[in-house]
């Protein structure tokens, strides 16, 4: 079966009120389905930059991509979940990872911990999440609800988190990971960036289409019976909009990714170079290949792919 295509837009930074009202109005506009918020210090607050967003506009969700397993404390994560997904109306999408940066952990008080001691923290924080909003609340505040009628604090979705919340998502590159993003996730994200092979741990490469066909059959596979259940997402970092799309990519490679052949540039599922009708063609090409139906962009680029999106869905 082949999905219908969702498109989807990162939120980097903020300006003024008006601005970013009219940047979501603007996407919603050219067809996008879902603004996005990271979780990284110095960015915007997700759930709060979420909240602007789902009332500036009259149908667009609304999603954490993602936000960083080990900066949050379950209870509270679900509390405010199921806070933002009633009070949008369930336009919530959460997006959940293991976290990668040391600095913001040692910034933020937060003890640094192992990649697999992060990927546990990362399924413990599903399961706990899954298991709160599946209710019946607390005990502790149950006379005060009593006393003044008031509702329990549930999502306005039950399509997630095993049937108790908003549709979850999770991404990554590696083995352990991806396990857990098949045993919960709604949507898995492959992510695009890759550690370069006995270089400093800051110089990253991006995915090739070959890799990413592995990595979407591994998640298939230990997904199981519920593979075809699952949609795949891709975050492109560039959308280039040009003529001459082999002369931009041997610039890029020149210049920004000398790791990567010009043809793996084109080919790459997180770079999208070339005439409107040329990016949409290959992203049909994906879809079918990999069954890649979830595309999202950073913000930069959210007007350069808005044609595309126009073209893709006339």
């Amino acid at each position: 079966m082949t999905r219908p295509f969702r498109f989807g837009f990162t939120v980097l930074g903020v300006g003024s009120r008006r601005e970013f009202i009219e940047q979501c109005r603007s996407a919603e506009r050219y067809g996008y389905d879902v603004t996005l918020a990271a979780d990284h210090l110095g960015m915007p607050s997700a759930f709060p930059t979420l909240m602007a967003a789902a009332d500036a506009t009259e149908r667009l969700r609304i999603g954490t991509l993602v936000l960083n397993a080990g900066l949050w404390n379950p209870h509270l994560l679900a509390r405010d979940i199921a806070t933002v997904d009633r009070l949008t109306d369930g336009r919530l999408e959460v997006g959940l990872g293991a976290g990668y940066s040391r600095w913001e952990f040692e910034a933020a008080g937060i003890v640094w911990r192992g990649f697999q001691e992060r990927v546990r923290r990362l399924e413990s924080t599903i399961n706990q999440v899954r298991e709160l909003l599946a209710g019946p609340g607390y005990e502790q505040d149950r006379q005060l609800r009593e006393m003044y009628g008031l509702p329990e604090l549930t999502p306005s979705q039950r399509d997630g988190f095993g049937g108790y919340g908003p549709p979850l998502f999770v991404g990554g590159t590696a083995d352990a990971v991806l396990r857990v993003a098949a045993r919960h996730a709604d949507i898995v994200g492959i992510a695009g960036t890759y550690h370069v092979k006995d270089m400093p741990s800051g110089v990253v490469r991006l995915g090739t289409v070959k890799e990413v066909e592995q990595r979407i059959q591994f998640v298939r596979d230990v997904a199981g019976d519920r593979a075809e259940q699952i949609e795949f997402n891709a975050v492109v970092h560039l959308v280039l909009v040009t003529g001459d799309r082999r002369a931009a990519a041997g610039r890029l490679v020149a210049d920004r990714l000398q790791t990567m052949t010009e043809d793996e540039v084109l080919d790459s599922p997180f770079l999208l170079i070339g005439t409107e009708a040329q990016i949409a063609e290959q992203l049909r090409e994906h879809r079918e290949r990999l069954g890649l139906s979830y595309i999202a962009v950073q913000g930069p680029f959210m007007a350069a792919f808005g044609p595309v999106i126009e073209r893709l869905r006339a």
